[in-house]
């Protein structure tokens, strides 16, 4: 979503302007990679199940595991919670993608707008020399 404005798109904002927009940007890209960081999280932990799961489905199919559904722990077989599991991950990894590339495109055009309104990025000194001066 385009940051909102009262100017035309064609017109530069005003100079009080520019700031707010820059931290919409800003916000809305933080967002973005804190989603990304808990939707990686949460298709590592399917995996980590995957990969514990997938050898019992020839060896012992009928073994007992459970499985927490809607905040209800359900007892189920291996055999029965595989598929599902399989399709909760690749349904993660979908929406993983989604964001990654919602994230790149909004990251171009953060970068396409601060290079038209010439805003650049400062960073304190102190960071880069890693030596902080009272």
């Amino acid at each position: 979503m385009p940051p909102k404005s009262t100017q035309q798109p064609t017109q530069k904002p005003d100079p009080q302007e520019v700031p707010i927009i820059f931290q919409r940007y800003r916000t809305e890209l933080q967002n973005l990679a804190q989603k990304i960081g808990e939707i990686e999280s949460e298709m590592e932990e399917h995996a980590l199940v995957l990969s514990t799961l997938r050898p019992l489905t020839k060896s012992d199919p009928e073994r007992t595991c459970y499985r927490l559904i809607g905040g209800t722990l359900v007892k189920r077989n291996v055999v029965d919670v595989v598929p599902s599991l399989e399709t909760n991950f690749s349904g993660i990894k979908e929406v993983l993608e989604s964001l990654v590339k919602n994230y790149k495109n909004k990251e171009g055009e953060f970068e396409k707008w601060r290079n038209e309104m010439g805003v650049q990025n400062r960073t304190p000194s102190f960071l880069l020399t890693g030596v902080y001066q009272y």
